[in-house]
This record gives structure tokens, sequence and C-alpha cells, in this order.
């Protein structure tokens, strides 16, 4: 059983482009595999054929693309598709077997469900005790840094040195012209 997918690769209509590009792309990303049939391709005037005759035409003369398929058996259109995606129901939709998650390792300890690698983690419990130190005050970690700030232009901005004294460009040039 194939899924096969009938587009229309030389469409002007946007939202028919639009909607057979998500139709793949979900298809895609569930794993589930697929045949496009392009049926503007030369030599395809027979599934072309197939897709009008097999299809539901609503609103329209002939279906619009996407169409989907299984193998000969009809699926539905673009917008039954994505309800039954929306409806985690694609799978059902498709007339595909409907697939499990690969199995991994779950370990049960006490009640705990622990996944992977759990001894390099510590507990919550001494992580948040070991929160408690409450983190220095902004103002107390600029007295205590080492860094010097200084002045670009010859304004009257301030200097803080490494002694935590704040001068002025005025004073420091005085201080210079003294020595």
């Amino acid at each position: 059983m194939v899924v096969k997918v009938y587009v229309s690769g030389i469409s002007g209509n946007k939202e028919v482009k639009k909607r057979q590009q998500r139709v793949c792309m979900i298809l895609d990303s569930k794993n589930i595999t697929y045949d496009v049939i392009d049926i503007t391709e030369p030599g395809k005037e027979a599934d072309k054929e197939f897709m009008q005759q097999n299809s539901d035409a609503k609103d329209a003369k002939h279906p619009l693309p996407p169409q989907i398929f299984n193998d000969e058996t009809y699926c539905g259109d673009y917008d039954e598709f994505d309800l039954a995606n929306e409806n985690d129901e694609l799978e059902k939709f498709l007339k595909v077997p409907v697939s499990t998650p690969a199995a991994g390792t779950v370990n049960v300890e006490n009640g705990h469900v622990a996944n992977g690698n759990t001894s390099s983690r510590e507990n919550s419990a001494e992580k948040d005790a070991g929160d408690q130190q409450v983190p220095e005050s902004l103002e107390e970690r600029r007295r205590e840094s080492d860094t010097v700030e200084m002045a670009v232009d010859d304004s009257e901005e301030p200097i803080k040195e490494e002694t935590g004294e704040v001068k002025n460009l005025e004073d420091e040039e005085s201080e210079e012209e003294e020595e």
C-alpha cells in the first residue's frame, strides 16, 4: 500500500501550491512514505484522468490538487487531510498502519520515572539548598570591581578609580600639573 499525492507542478494558484507543499511537509515529518504524481507532466494524462474520476469535486468542475490516495483507494482532499492531521488521525485517514513510537528505556525507582543517564544531575532539593545564597547588589559589585572607568572626552565626566572614589577630570588634571 503506497500513499499517492496527486499534485500540479505548474499551477498558477498560490493556494494550491501552498497546500501541496504542506501535505508533503507533513508526510515527511511523520516519516510516511508516499509518491508524488504530477498530473501536469507529459505522459501523465491517465493519472490526471484517474484523479479527476475518483476524487470528490467540491464546488468545482474538477477536483483541485492535492488529492490523496492509498494505491487506488481515495483518501480525501487537502481539507480532509488537514482535519485528520489536526485530530491526530492521519494514519487512519491515509489507511496505513499506525506507527508506534520507538520504545525507549524507562527506569522506575521509588515511584519516580528516570529517563536516560541521571547520575550527573543533582536532586532538585539539593539544588534549592545550594541556591540560598543571596546575590550581592549591583552597587556592591561596582565597589569591588577593579576596573577603571575613564571619560573619553574633555567633559566633566567622573572617573572611577580602583579605590572607588569619584573624581572629576579637572581635579585629575590639576593633580598632574602639581607633580
